[in-house]
């Protein structure tokens, strides 16, 4: 059912402790939409934006996850749901059917996509299977495999944020980190240009993608960022998007490598956290995603944007307080639903 674009809309957000989903929601609000701000920790910055109402909600790995989301979304006439970080999405995706029949939307792909690019191994397989150029990659168990004197990151396969990552130079080094990182995969590491590609991908499968260099980055986030345009690098994330079945918003990353080669890191089933590059070179990214959340045709023609724009960003302090009083308004905002 397609709806008026300019209908205020009620959005329960998850993640807002992070980045991805603060910037959504700060986005949202100031289209004019309500947003419902949910997380698990009791003093998540996003709970302090104006305008928000927030919502103490339990860990994604919580039993209690769906029958908490499911009665948050009943009591407060909540009508499309957003992942703001991957812990969401499997469970989400397992409730779609039941969120739908109350109303509910969500814009994600289908199970197995999910699955794929949550799973770092999977998503290299699939890649690989579509001869789209990523990084060599080894399960723990298979370490010997991996050439002596190469360049490696030893990551959790499904990990998220930079968390425990790691660079090292030695093949024994790595095998020492498989037994501290969890679920971990091994990676050759890529030197280059590092970039993430803002996506949007609408129902029949066009997508569009807002190019931006990460020029510095701190703690897997990327501090100073720049727009560029490559039709080589383009082409790869489209090739990307095509090959997991990408549908809505998501982000890709890869590198251009020292010898001008494009390679692909990942692809996460959210808005990355340096979107607002991609809305100030003016790519009405969110805009669009709540168009195709609601069933209206996405318009890619407002999500071009202009190459050669920048951001830089850095840690703000956005309250000093009492942290009970903060905890005690989540926890009543949760009682009350």
């Amino acid at each position: 059912m397609s709806t008026d674009p300019f209908t205020r809309r009620r959005i329960l957000v998850t993640g807002v402790g992070a980045n991805p989903g603060f910037g959504l929601t700060r986005s949202l609000t100031r289209l004019g939409h309500k947003v419902v701000a949910a997380d698990a920790h009791p003093l998540a910055p996003g709970f302090l934006l104006p305008e928000v109402e927030p919502q103490l909600i339990p860990l994604a790995t919580d039993p209690a996850y769906p029958a908490v989301m499911a009665q948050l979304c009943r009591d407060l006439a909540v009508e499309a749901v957003v992942a703001g970080i991957e812990n969401d999405l499997a469970p989400l995706v397992a409730m779609r059917e039941h969120l739908a029949a109350g109303g509910v939307r969500l814009w994600l792909p289908d199970a197995e996509s999910v699955r794929v690019c949550i799973d770092k191994a999977a998503f290299h397989q699939v890649l690989t299977g579509h001869r789209v150029p990523t990084p060599r990659t080894w399960r723990a168990h298979a370490i010997d495999q991996v050439p002596d004197r190469t360049p490696l990151v030893v990551k959790p396969a499904r990990g998220h944020g930079a968390q425990n990552v790691h660079f090292v130079d030695r093949r024994e080094h790595a095998r020492a980190l498989c037994d501290l990182v969890p679920q971990a995969l091994i990676q050759e590491r890529v030197h280059g240009l590092e970039f993430t590609a803002d996506c949007l991908v609408d129902d029949t499968g066009r997508a569009s993608a807002v190019l931006r260099r990460r020029n510095l980055v701190k703690a897997g986030l990327a501090t100073v960022s720049t727009t560029f345009d490559d039709l080589t690098v383009r082409d790869t994330v489209l090739r990307t998007l095509r090959a997991v079945r990408a549908r809505g918003v998501c982000c890709v990353q890869g590198f251009v490598t020292d010898d001008h080669e494009v390679t692909i890191t990942e692809l996460n089933v959210r808005i990355a956290g340096g979107f607002p590059l991609a809305e100030a070179a003016g790519a009405d990214l969110v805009g669009q995603m709540v168009n195709g959340l609601f069933g209206l045709p996405v318009d890619h023609d407002a999500l071009t944007y202009r190459p050669g724009v920048y951001l830089t960003s850095y840690t703000e302090t956005l309250a000093v307080g009492d942290a009970a009083d903060l905890e005690r308004l989540a926890v009543a905002k949760g009682a009350a639903s």
